[in-house]
């Protein structure tokens, strides 16, 4: 029976950092029919990919897309870049199952352009799920389940360690997320409503992964002057829980702190030989979360990417606004709460020796509702493939396709997704290897890359030459394992 569709003569980057050959790639009925050297005769319709690169579609590893899904499943930021899943659900915070709880920050990141009435609510991973399917977007989801979101859910103060209710509560609602077909837990003890979480309230809370293909994501307590104890409290929680894990948006930040990426890695080298450990990082040197004086107070910089009090102030440096209106730093940051913003404050070379570690997978951590969002959100994959492996030549496009595609589903389990093999699921990039890179900028920060000439998921096309066609055949990515297929 013939091919849905051949890609003809195209350079083949698999994924799984073998080196590239020439093949052209079949597809049928959302699958990866065949490849090799293939006849067009044998396919419904063909596309000539000479001199272009075919590669599995990108996982970016660590998003807060969780409700741009629903609001927006063009997923055109994502979509623009060769992503074709996403992992929602990073640094602790996961739209479900939070239910009728509070908004507090940093959950807020997730609705930043949204009323809290007007938020889409789940109580349950099931229905977040269900809703996925009844609406699906342009790409691929898998999620975690958000310790930060689980702790406001279950408790009634959240400046203290759970209580053994509090734990079991949470407990409940670990099961639920991972029968349902959740990854894994993600934790974000570096803020306010979790940083009061002990270990052995994350190792308990967590304790349903054990015996599971589910992981654990790890935002440590800090990645400042302590990086290395909070790198030590997270990886000994997974390890006494015997689960996989991922450190998330490895960094180390702070002038004082410039080079140590050489001590982190170490350390990551160290554990690896009985933890199974890997991590991920974004290729750039500045950060973005909610405002904070702590966090201003350690950066070089401080760019606003929305504030509730004053919407003009996305967009515009901290110091000028705070010499414009003749007040101390201090001061400003009080009166635009809640707001968001980028921290200049970290060295360009502990980024690319990060970047460049065996097992670092790629993930952008955009904040997809920022008014003025950091690049990250629009630019993370093809700045990997242009300024890092072409221009700065750190690894070779082989590698740099495999820490986004292969890497990433080896690592969540993503069963047949990441590569270009027979049977594999058809989600494919097609990019121009001397052309493609980054576009967005601080600046200019909502720009699509160039380079990326068309996107494949399961099978359909959907986005070509720049632009989407519509097509929303993206689906839920559920645990292998899980009680709910």
């Amino acid at each position: 029976m013939a091919a849905d569709l051949l890609l003809r003569g195209g350079t083949l980057i698999d994924g799984s950092g073998a080196p590239r050959r020439r093949a052209d790639v079949a597809l049928k009925d959302g699958r990866i029919e065949a490849i090799g050297e293939l006849s067009p005769s044998s396919a419904a319709a063909v596309a000539d990919l000479d001199g272009l690169v075919v590669a599995p579609g990108f996982i970016d590893v660590h998003t807060h897309d969780d409700r741009l899904l629903l609001s927006d499943p063009s997923m055109t930021p994502k979509l623009s870049q060769g992503v074709t899943t996403v992992v929602v659900g990073n640094c602790g915070i996961s739209l479900a199952p939070l239910g009728n709880a509070p908004l507090v920050p940093p959950i807020n990141l997730l609705a930043a352009d949204v009323r809290e009435a007007d938020l889409q609510r789940f109580g349950s991973f099931a229905d977040y799920f269900a809703a996925l399917e009844a609406t699906p977007s342009a790409i691929n989801c898998a999620a975690l389940i958000g310790h930060t979101t689980l702790r406001v859910v279950a408790m009634s103060d959240l400046e203290r360690p759970a209580t053994e209710r509090e734990i079991a509560a949470m407990q409940v609602l670990v099961r639920e997320g991972l029968a349902s077909g959740a990854v894994g837990v993600s934790t974000g003890t570096a803020y306010a409503p979790a940083n009061a979480a002990t270990s052995d309230e994350i190792r308990s809370v967590c304790t349903p992964l054990r015996g599971t293909s589910a992981l654990i994501a790890s935002h440590i307590r800090d990645e400042g002057d302590h990086v290395l104890e909070s790198m030590t409290e997270a990886m000994t929680i997974a390890n006494d829980l015997g689960v996989r894990q991922v450190l998330s948006h490895h960094k180390v930040i702070g002038r004082g702190n410039f080079g140590r990426s050489r001590e982190t890695l170490a350390l990551l080298d160290e554990a690896r030989r009985t933890n199974d450990v890997c991590l991920d990082c974004y290729p750039y040197s500045a950060s973005s979360t909610v405002l904070s004086k702590t966090a201003a107070q350690a950066a070089q910089r401080v760019l606003i990417t929305w504030s509730k009090a004053r919407a003009d102030a996305a967009g515009r440096y901290l110091d000028e606004l705070a010499a414009e209106a003749g007040v101390d730093v201090d001061a400003l940051v009080d009166s635009l709460q809640p707001a968001g913003a980028i921290y200049f404050s970290m060295d360009e070379a502990d980024v690319e020796r990060i970047l460049a570690y065996p097992e670092t997978m790629i993930g952008s951590d955009g904040l997809p509702h920022d008014e003025s969002p950091h690049p990250r959100l629009w630019g993370t994959f093809p700045r990997v493939l242009g300024h890092y492996a072409r221009e700065r030549k750190l690894f070779s496009l082989e590698s740099a396709v495999h820490k986004m595609s292969g890497l990433p589903a080896a690592r969540f389990r993503l069963v047949g997704r990441g590569l270009v093999a027979p049977g594999y699921s058809a989600d494919l990039v097609v990019f121009d290897p001397e052309r493609v890179t980054d576009s967005a900028t601080f600046a200019r920060p909502k720009v699509p890359a160039a380079g990326i000439v068309s996107v494949y998921v399961n099978g359909t096309l959907a986005w070509q030459d720049g632009h989407s066609t519509g097509a929303r055949t993206g689906r839920p990515i559920r645990r292998s394992g899980a009680s709910v297929a």
